[in-house]
């Protein structure tokens, strides 16, 4: 999506926030916030400055689906 002339924010807000919608689910996710069901993803840098550290298993350092950690290395 970058690639195409989104902007990091916007690739990244397009496939959670705008996915959820388009999927008439932006009811239960496509956003953190109470009630709502979340997948959480921490990396070790700024995707905002490089999108691609998304693609570093190397850099992804919490990985959290449905409240369960499948990686954690913020301990």
């Amino acid at each position: 999506m970058v690639e195409l002339g989104l902007t990091p924010m916007e690739a990244i807000v397009a496939t959670t926030k705008t996915a959820a919608d388009c999927s008439r689910i932006v009811g239960l996710t496509g956003t953190i916030e109470p009630e709502k069901a979340a997948d959480i993803l921490a990396v070790d840098g700024d995707p905002l400055n490089d999108i691609s550290i998304l693609q570093d298993e190397d850099k992804l350092i919490l990985i959290m689906k449905d409240g369960n950690a499948f990686k954690d290395e913020l301990r």
